[in-house]
């Protein structure tokens, strides 16, 4: 039986504690992130210590174009005051690339020519004909699709 139909079931958390087998505090939690409008079965997201940094690191991410190196901002950083680790710094900052890399991500579209505007030119060397070296100069000019 689950935690939160024990409790549903009986409406009391001790009840629904010795249901389940699971302790007291675990089920009053469950059913306060259920009141509270959360997920009980996802983990809330513990407090970094580079969260109030990670600002900063965005913004140099930004400018660089996703070039930045971890080592760079993690010296940049602890010359501002963050005490966390090198580790914490390379996760942080590889979450800011792959998100600006997200939305900077480049489209590929079929090329679709003007009819009679581009033209497309080839130069080949070819095998020997009539006894010299021949040249093929081939010519591509763009007509209505289909």
């Amino acid at each position: 039986m689950e935690i939160l139909e024990a409790y549903d079931l009986t409406g009391t958390v001790w009840s629904a504690a010795t249901l389940t087998g699971h302790d007291p505090k675990t089920v009053k939690r469950y059913v306060e992130a259920r009141n509270g409008g959360r997920n009980p079965y996802q983990r809330e997201p513990r407090p970094k210590m580079i969260d109030s940094f990670l600002e900063k690191v965005e913004e140099w991410v930004e400018q660089s174009k996703a070039t930045i190196r971890a080592d760079v901002v993690h010296e940049k950083l602890a010359k501002m005051g963050y005490q966390g680790s090198e580790r914490s710094t390379r996760r942080a900052v590889n979450a800011a690339k792959a998100a600006w890399k997200v939305g900077k991500r480049r489209t590929y579209r079929p090329w679709i020519p003007e009819p009679g505007r581009w033209l497309q030119f080839d130069v080949r060397h070819e095998a020997l004909c009539f006894r010299r070296r021949c040249k093929t100069f081939s010519v591509f000019l763009s007509q209505q699709g289909t």
